[in-house]
């Protein structure tokens, strides 16, 4: 951890002394993460946020402004409020909510306009077709027209914010090059020829001899070979990663992709020397660079702000719900044997870190097996009498709320696995190719595979293979949706499941 302290502070002093003046101390803790970047989604959470008090705000001021009288109530206050969610949505599905669309600001003046539009064309339709007179035309009119007076100022607010910070190298996709040689020499000329691409290009992986690297690209740090390569991505918090691998050297390029496949990074291959016709609709552009699409994070920067919402939300209000049981398992762990209430144990969590997971303990303080090492099995001597009721009803699993209201976990996930796990005496990780994988997203309270009976010990291959997949299958399926149909069943796999000992 001092080593991530020690980068965050690095990219914070390379900040010029005019920049760092005007990037407050509450700025700095609420929009950048750890690393000292500029954090997208807090970004993004912040210009929706604004658009809903936006337009919040501009009912009571239409009113203002038309010198009118205003008799405030809960149920305006709701009914704005819900028209403004609306908006946003409308807005959302326009894409205005990602950071190259709020980077230029004539595009996101229509999109507002079109969005406005087509909320007061709702809100007229409706009044009609339930005959509500309750709200004049005019008055919605006067709303509308504030409203997009002052969504067109937070995107103005926010389009500045953006060039600032992408000028003080904050917001920047962090990129690297995944082979050499001329191919990569080319692929960075065309992006650093390109002034609208915003991507800071950190280095080159390359596996092959000094000799055969182009001496062309000598600002460009070559900064180590294939297998140094997930590491780095994960201490320095790398975006994008472009390969130039020729696609005619196809093995080649699958050994690269399977060990890329476990990073929280875009992938693309780079078509710029490539002699092939690919179909327009088949590539992606970063500038006036063709790219073939291999992957995308499992959640986009919107996505994130959605999940986090989510999980601090319904985690809170589920933590507030779950807490008289948990007073209660809480004393009974107390009373039933000697030792602390809580179990706290390593495991991987996002981006395969190490985060602290709590559960009640449930086995005998000398016999308990920090590292998971060994499974608990049926009839396990090292379990406690209470441990094996709370274990078995997944009420030893209550305390990581408190880990979902931290942001270290989330409420829907792959259940987070301790670090010496093993299935028939093997790591998991040697057991199922790309199991890191799973590690995209923030490990789970309850998962996809744990309503579909894939829950408690995996002492065998199958088990672990099985539950890898279901957490796959959720990383690339993620919807909201997806989630409270996960959270609804849970209760019911607990009633039925018995798998957990």
């Amino acid at each position: 951890m001092a080593e991530e302290s020690g980068s965050a502070q690095l990219v914070i002093e390379n900040i010029g002394p005019g920049d760092r003046e005007r990037l407050s101390v509450w700025a700095r803790k609420l929009f950048f993460d750890w690393r000292g970047n500029a954090s997208r989604p807090k970004l993004l959470f912040a210009v929706a946020a604004a658009d809903v008090s936006s337009i919040v705000a501009a009912w009571p001021l239409s009113f203002l402004l038309r010198d009118a009288p205003f008799a405030p109530s809960w149920t305006s206050f709701a009914a704005t409020t819900l028209l403004a969610l609306l908006t946003v949505g409308v807005l959302h599905q326009q894409w205005s909510y990602s950071i190259p669309s709020l980077r230029r600001f004539v595009p996101q003046v229509f999109k507002v306009l079109v969005s406005l539009a087509a909320v007061a064309l709702g809100i007229s339709g409706f009044a009609f077709l339930f005959d509500q007179k309750t709200v004049a035309p005019r008055e919605v009119a006067a709303w509308m027209e504030v409203s997009a007076l002052l969504l067109c100022v937070v995107r103005s607010v926010a389009a500045c914010s953006i060039d600032r910070l992408t000028r003080a190298g904050l917001l920047v996709r962090r990129t690297v090059i995944v082979g050499g040689g001329k191919d990569a020499d080319d692929l960075i000329r065309a992006l650093k020829s390109d002034p609208t691409n915003h991507m800071q290009i950190l280095g080159i992986f390359d596996d092959r001899q000094d000799e055969r690297v182009s001496g062309s690209c000598a600002d460009i740090a070559r900064l180590g070979r294939f297998e140094n390569l997930a590491d780095f991505c994960r201490v320095a918090g790398v975006d994008l990663l472009i390969v130039t691998v020729p696609a005619r050297a196809e093995e080649r390029l699958m050994q690269i992709l399977r060990k890329l496949f476990t990073l929280q990074v875009d992938i693309r291959v780079s078509a710029l020397n490539s002699k092939l016709r690919f179909a327009t609709r088949t590539l992606s552009f970063i500038g006036r660079v063709p790219m073939l699409a291999m992957m995308d994070k499992p959640l986009s920067d919107w996505d994130r702000v959605v999940k986090n919402v989510e999980d601090r939300v319904l985690g809170t209000l589920l933590l507030l719900m779950a807490a008289p049981v948990m007073a209660l398992v809480a004393l009974a762990v107390r009373l039933d044997s000697k030792g602390p209430i809580f179990f706290r144990q390593k495991r991987y969590g996002f981006n395969n870190e190490l985060i602290e997971v709590l559960k009640f303990r449930s086995m005998y303080v000398e016999q308990q097996d920090a590292t998971g090492s060994k499974v608990v099995t049926r009839g396990d001597p090292r379990v406690t009498r209470v441990g094996r009721f709370i274990r078995r009803t997944s009420l030893d699993e209550l305390p990581q709320l408190i880990n979902v209201v931290k942001g270290q976990m989330s409420l829907v996930g792959p259940r987070p696995h301790a670090t010496g796990s093993k299935a028939e005496r093997d790591l998991f990780e040697d057991v199922v190719e790309g199991y890191f994988a799973r590690h995209r997203v923030k490990p789970g309270v309850t998962g996809w595979a744990q309503i579909n009976g894939w829950r408690g010990e995996t002492d065998t291959r199958e088990k672990l293979v099985r539950r890898v997949e279901h957490d796959l299958h959720y990383i690339d399926n993620w919807s909201v949706l997806f989630d409270l149909y996960i959270i609804a069943l849970t209760p019911l796999s607990l009633a039925t499941g018995k798998n957990a000992y």
